[in-house]
């Protein structure tokens, strides 16, 4: 990974963003800089909420009663409706108040908790196994699809903890991440907001704060889904496979990414394809980006 270890850097924190501000308040932006969240912001809307919801249980329908397994990370490339989110006005408009107005959705991801699975998420860092310049701008929109709350394991996170990337280790039963990393540093739970959102709202926090959540032990289930959106000046981590990103608001100047394509309709063969092609090219980089983190990792402490 790029040399670069503190995330937020001064010139990093004055780059301005998009002008005028869609959405944000300036104090909002300048939480967002020191603390790495905010939450809870507006975003869909109930409505839109209880539609979107209906979708993701008849398409589970349709698929065994369950998400299908292969079809978590990026179902905006095969869904029409998810491609509908991650290009939804009001949530793009406070994403471009922290990027600037040219933006790429690099990934998006569903996380559905039921009722005591014992699933969890583990303190982590997410752009840590993205394959990514951490140095840049990187944040992730969780759509509140249903209600979360601390007794379905709502989001928790770590204010400020995004200024450094820190060691991780892997392979913790249950987690619902895809390597099941977890930071390898002591974190003060007393420390943790927990990002209570209605269904229908949204929180926004940088790649690099530390963030997890614990087991639903409610009776109902927990829907939620991650959309990450980076600046299309972005560049990844040299040595990598080369990714793609769906461009969902400005221009892409650089071409850094391969250009994805939104579906035509739903599972269209022409998305199937696309979507196998980047979740292969996914794990690949999330495999070879562990030697990078640890490589990053110990570059900062010479």
């Amino acid at each position: 990974m790029h040399a670069q270890a503190d995330t937020m850097s001064d010139t990093q924190a004055s780059r301005p963003a998009g002008g005028t501000p869609k959405t944000l308040t300036p104090g909002q932006v300048a939480d967002y800089r020191t603390r790495g969240y905010l939450s809870p912001l507006p975003a869909i809307g109930a409505n839109d909420a209880a539609r979107a919801r209906r979708q993701l249980e008849t398409f589970e329908q349709q698929h065994g009663g369950s998400w299908p397994r292969n079809q978590v990370l990026k179902p905006h490339l095969l869904l029409t409706w998810m491609d509908g989110l991650v290009r939804h006005p009001a949530i793009l408009d406070a994403v471009e108040d922290l990027l600037g107005p040219d933006i790429l959705c690099w990934s998006s991801r569903v996380f559905l908790k039921s009722p005591n699975d014992g699933g969890y998420v583990s303190w982590h860092q997410d752009v840590a196994y993205w394959g990514l310049d951490i140095s840049e701008d990187i944040l992730t929109v969780w759509l509140a699809i249903s209600p979360a709350t601390r007794d379905n394991g709502v989001m928790k996170v770590i204010p400020g903890s995004h200024r450094h990337i820190v060691p991780h280790k892997e392979g913790v039963a249950n987690n619902l991440l895809l390597r099941g990393q977890e930071v390898a540093v002591s974190v003060d739970e007393g420390q943790a907001v927990h990002m209570e959102l209605a269904a229908g709202e949204m929180s926004i926090h940088h790649s690099l704060l530390f963030h997890g959540s614990d087991e639903n032990r409610s009776g109902e289930r927990r829907l939620g889904y991650a959309i990450r959106y980076i600046p299309t000046r972005v560049t990844q981590v040299p040595g990598l496979p080369r990714d793609g990103a769906l461009l969902v608001r400005g221009t892409d100047r650089y071409g850094h990414f391969d250009a994805e394509a939104s579906p035509e309709y739903d599972l269209a063969p022409a998305a199937v394809a696309l979507h196998r092609k980047a979740n292969d090219t996914y794990a690949e980089i999330n495999r070879l980006a562990v030697a990078k983190h640890v490589a990053l990792v110990g570059s900062q402490a010479q």
